[in-house]
């Protein structure tokens, strides 16, 4: 009961609400928090609620090594220090990591960067040319990143956030990347 009045107490003085002020009810002032915790972004003329995971896979096993949990109108590249360890050698990335190699904390890195263009200068680079063979080798180096995706989304059911904020919903996901991670290891360490 004193946590409650405390709360109530709270949210009056961050909704700058006196006691002779009248208090909407309790679904509304829910409904205000819960619009502060989950963001929007749009990606052409679709909008996309909530979160997005990045993740750091290794190139050989295709197992997640790093996970990083952002809102989902934060930019791609706020992330990319999370993801990488340090010892890299090759970084492949969408491209949303376009410019990563001119970010001040990334230009002391020996990393050779393998970013993918944009789908739509992709798209317009000529068939067969040394260009499109390349992006089409990053391609397919990427393509591990969303292996462990499908185990997540398919077989672990986590196709649509089911709760709301950030952290709980990274620590559902840090969970599942661990069991991912124990999957596509069962296929290369059993004997």
């Amino acid at each position: 009961m004193e946590d409650e009045l405390y709360e109530i107490e709270s949210m009056r003085r961050f909704a700058g609400l006196t006691l002779a002020d009248s208090i909407r009810d309790e679904t509304t002032i829910l409904n205000f928090r819960h619009f502060l915790e989950m963001h929007q972004t749009r990606k052409g003329n679709q909008w996309y609620f909530g979160m997005k995971t990045h993740t750091g896979v290794d190139d050989g096993f295709g197992m997640i090594r790093s996970l990083e949990v952002t809102a989902a109108n934060e930019h791609d590249l706020n992330a990319a220090s999370a993801l990488l360890h340090g010892d890299e050698t090759r970084v492949f990335g969408d491209s949303g990591y376009r410019g990563i190699e001119k970010r001040k904390e990334h230009r002391h890195h020996n990393v050779n960067w393998f970013i993918a263009r944009r789908p739509g200068v992709t798209r317009q680079l000529p068939e067969g040319s040394n260009l499109a063979r390349a992006e089409k080798i990053k391609a397919s180096v990427r393509a591990k990143v969303e292996h462990p995706f499908r185990t997540i989304k398919r077989q672990f059911g986590y196709a649509k956030v089911r709760s709301r904020g950030l952290a709980k919903n990274a620590n559902r996901l840090y969970l599942l990347a661990a069991f991912s991670n124990m999957l596509i290891g069962e296929r290369y360490f059993s004997a």
